[in-house]
C-alpha cells in the first residue's frame, strides 16, 4: 500500500481511484463494510482501491486539551488498513485551514480536482466541510453534477443490534468491557508503543513487566486485564499470553497512568522494543493493598485468572467474544 501524505501533484496511477472516505478511528466493522464496499467497486470497475482519512483526529484540533482519545493513531490504522487490500491511503493534514474550506469546495478541489475520483464510497452520517455544511445529499447532488459515483453505506449491527461505532466502542473500554468492545471491532483493542524501562519494581516481587505509554490512546477503565501481547520477531509478531495492571499502581503510590504487562512464561529482554498488548478481558479494578506482600499475593491470583480466561479463548478461538469471531 502506497502512503500519501498530501494530495496535491499525484501520480496519474494514483488518480481515478475509487474512494472510501472517513476518519475511520478503529477500523471497526463498519468501517470495514464501508472499504469493502468499495473494494468491490474496485474489483468491479478495474480501478485502484484508495482510503482518504484526516490527521490529527479533528477533536484534537478543536479541543487541544481534551483527554486522549484514539483508538488507532496512525501508524497503526494505516496497518489494519492495508489488511483490507487497499492499494492507496491518502491522509489529509487535518488543520484550521482545512476545516475552512467549505463543502463544495472539499469536492472541487480535492475529490475532482486533486483525486479525480472514479467513485466515493461514505458511511450513511458522513458530514464535511466548513462546519460540516456538507452531508451525503450535498455529495450525491455533487456527484450526479461532476460524473463520479457515489454509494452511502448503511448502518451495520452487530449480533446485539448495536450500530458499530467508534463512539459505542470507546464508551464500552471505559466501562471496562474490552470484550465488548472487541465484538464492534472485530478484533481485540491494542495498545502499541515502544516498551520504556520503569522503576523494576515489579521484577522484585517476582512478576517483571514490560511498560508501555500510551500516549494518544483513549484510556480504558483502569484495572487489571488478561491480554495477549505481540513482540517483533523480525518482521513477524510472537503473540504470548499475559496480564497487565492499567492505572495509577495506588500500592506504591503511583502518580501517572501507566500500563504494565506480565508475559507468562517469558524471560527475555524487550526494553526499547514494541510491543502489541490485546485487551482480552478485564478481571478487576484497580485497588490499593496493604504492602507489597498483599500485593504480590494479588498479582499471584490475577494471574492465575489470565490464564484460566486465556486458556478458554485457545480452546475456542473462532468462538471470539459474543459468539462472533473475533481475532487478535
Amino acid at each position: 500500500m502506497r502512503l500519501f501524505r498530501h494530495h496535491t501533484y499525484l501520480p496519474d496511477d494514483a488518480r481515478g481511484a475509487v474512494v472510501a472516505i472517513g476518519n475511520f478511528d478503529g477500523i471497526h466493522r463498519g468501517h470495514q463494510a464501508i472499504i469493502g464496499e468499495a473494494g468491490r467497486i474496485a474489483r468491479a470497475t478495474g480501478r485502484r482501491l484508495a482510503v482518504l482519512t484526516f490527521e490529527p483526529h479533528p477533536r484534537q484540533v478543536f479541543q487541544p486539551g481534551a483527554p486522549p482519545y484514539r483508538l488507532t493513531p496512525l501508524r497503526i490504522k494505516a496497518r489494519y488498513i492495508e489488511e483490507l487490500g487497499v492499494d492507496d491511503l491518502f491522509v489529509l493534514h487535518f488543520d484550521e485551514a482545512l476545516a475552512a474550506v467549505g463543502a463544495e469546495g472539499f469536492v472541487m478541489d480535492i475529490l475532482v480536482g486533486d483525486l479525480a475520483a472514479h467513485s466515493v464510497v461514505v458511511g450513511y452520517n458522513f458530514t464535511f466541510g466548513h462546519r460540516r455544511q456538507g452531508n451525503v445529499e450535498l455529495l450525491q447532488a455533487l456527484a450526479e453534477r461532476e460524473g463520479f459515483g457515489l454509494t452511502s453505506v448503511s448502518p451495520v449491527e452487530s449480533a446485539e443490534g448495536i450500530t458499530f461505532s467508534s463512539t459505542v466502542i470507546r464508551d464500552l473500554l471505559q466501562r471496562g468491557e474490552p470484550a465488548r468492545a472487541a465484538a464492534l471491532l472485530g478484533r481485540f483493542w491494542e495498545i502499541e508503543g515502544r516498551v520504556e524501562g520503569g522503576e523494576k519494581r515489579g521484577r522484585t516481587i517476582g512478576f517483571p513487566t514490560a511498560n508501555v505509554p500510551l500516549g494518544d490512546y483513549i484510556v480504558p477503565a483502569h484495572g487489571v486485564y488478561a491480554v495477549r501481547a505481540g513482540v517483533d520477531q523480525g518482521a513477524e509478531t510472537v503473540w504470548h499470553n499475559g496480564a497487565a495492571n492499567l492505572g495509577r499502581r495506588p500500592t506504591v503510590d503511583g502518580r501517572s497512568v501507566t500500563l504494565e504487562v506480565h508475559l507468562f512464561d517469558f524471560d527475555r529482554d524487550i526494553y526499547g522494543e514494541h510491543l502489541r498488548v490485546a485487551l482480552v478481558e478485564r478481571l478487576r479494578a484497580e485497588k490499593k493493598f496493604d504492602g507489597l506482600d498483599a500485593l504480590k499475593a494479588q498479582i499471584a491470583r490475577d494471574c492465575d485468572a489470565a490464564r484460566a480466561v486465556l486458556a478458554r479463548l485457545a480452546a475456542d478461538p473462532a468462538a471470539g467474544v459474543g459468539g462472533e469471531r473475533v481475532e487478535s
